[in-house]
């Protein structure tokens, strides 16, 4: 049996079939809008978990039933520069228009670093897609740690990063989004400080966790003094033989740990509408 034959074998109650060599899986066979049992719902955990992103496709849930699902596998928190509806508060929409020509968070990164804890996990389905492009890329941090010389491991493995809501290139990916939310706190700046190389609190493995839209030095030295390094890591972990892409349909709905994993939306739909929706779900403090 090939390695992927061996993966699905091992789920008794729904299908995983990964997309790419490094991360990403796509889960059939289940129903989201159903009360599913704890058996089916340990065994999605179980391929999240082992793909640091999964897929399902031909998804129909209303925003309490996508709600709801969130529950199952953590606990919903807003986000701190976009409002949610006063019904769903978690829920964000994430909308680039016609006439737009920047996409919300269109760089790669693991989302809100620069808070003191994280999100766990990012949901998001998919509503209304261009007829072309959209895709969503992602990248295994694991593997970014890992292929690393052992070496370089050694420096970075006691070293810790500042992350800033402020940074200029993720800063303009928002501005549609933010104006149109008219929250008082959107300009308010995060900062917070996070290790190099964080331990998985599920898995126990080790991964890269610093990101080029938030990370802006490392901790006790200058931007300057980080940047060569920094630069280095954030074309490191996004080598091609890291990542997946996925190509959105309507109902499509993606799951992912922003323990371990980055993503980029491809910002390459100029002219068309895209309308998403997603739910982040409450993490630690990492170590």
């Amino acid at each position: 049996m090939t390695t992927t034959d061996l993966r699905a074998a091992s789920y008794r109650t729904i299908t995983v079939t990964p997309i790419a060599g490094s991360i990403g899986a796509e889960i059939a066979g289940v129903d989201l809008s159903l009360d599913l049992d704890d058996g089916v719902m340990a065994e999605i955990r179980r391929a999240w978990l082992d793909h640091l992103v999964v897929f399902f496709r031909d998804q129909h849930l209303d925003n309490d039933r996508f709600l709801a699902f969130a529950r199952r596998i953590g606990e919903p928190v807003e986000y701190p520069f976009v409002r949610g509806s006063d019904e769903h508060p978690e829920i964000i929409a994430i909308t680039k228009l016609p006439h737009e020509t920047v996409n919300f968070g269109g760089i790669w990164h693991s989302d809100t670093t620069y808070l003191d804890q994280p999100p766990m996990a990012t949901m998001l389905i998919a509503r209304e897609i261009p007829p072309v492009g959209g895709d969503t890329m992602y990248a295994n941090q694991y593997a970014a740690y890992e292929t690393l010389s052992p070496g370089l491991q050694s420096v970075l493995d006691p070293l810790r990063a500042i992350s800033s809501s402020a940074l200029a290139d993720v800063s303009k990916t928002r501005e549609d989004r933010v104006r149109d939310a008219g929250d008082p706190d959107a300009g308010r700046v995060y900062l917070a400080s996070h290790p190099v190389v964080r331990t998985h609190p599920e898995t126990g493995r080790k991964a890269l966790y610093v990101n080029v839209a938030h990370t802006a030095r490392f901790e006790g030295m200058t931007e300057d003094e980080s940047r060569p390094l920094l630069q280095f890591l954030f074309q490191h972990q996004v080598k091609p033989e890291l990542t997946c892409r996925f190509r959105w349909e309507v109902g499509s709905l993606a799951l992912w740990d922003n323990r371990c994993a980055q993503h980029n939306p491809v910002n390459d739909y100029h002219g068309f509408k895209r309308v998403m929706n997603r739910i982040t779900l409450r993490g630690d403090t990492p170590v």
